[in-house]
């Protein structure tokens, strides 16, 4: 069965996490510096190729009253060039998930500086694992 990617879109940084091979367990993977719609499409599909995932599970980030605010859009505008390349794309309210990464870093000790290396992808992380915990639920 294909891995799925977990994303977590800024304008400058995105962070990757991949599930194992069973679809259970998100892992952090790594953190991608953004540089346009072109190249950033085409490493997502090298990496896809490289760890044999055909799905992206994207961070949504909504807003705290649940409406979608201008991030959103580009998060959506960015999926859709993605799915323009043959990507299946899923989304996941990623509301608090900064603030919950940032937080599980600190209870691990990480210092400052690594952990602004390491907090996109925690974020991924744990954006694929509330999708791969509802998956269950459907």
């Amino acid at each position: 069965m294909p891995r799925i990617l977990g994303l977590d879109v800024g304008d400058v940084r995105i962070g990757i996490a991949q599930s194992d091979l069973g679809r259970r367990i998100a892992s952090p993977h790594s953190v991608y510096r953004r540089v346009g719609y072109g190249p950033d499409t085409e490493h997502f599909l090298r990496l896809a190729k490289e760890l044999d995932a055909n799905l992206l599970v994207l961070g949504l980030p909504k807003n705290m009253d649940g409406t979608e605010g201008f991030q959103a859009h580009k998060v959506r505008d960015f999926a859709q060039k993605l799915q323009e390349a043959g990507f299946e794309v899923a989304y996941v309210d990623e509301r608090l998930t900064t603030v919950s990464a940032e937080r599980t870093l600190l209870e691990g000790n990480v210092r400052r500086d690594r952990r602004r290396e390491k907090i996109d992808a925690v974020a991924a992380a744990l954006i694929l694992q509330q999708y791969l915990d509802g998956r269950g639920k459907q």
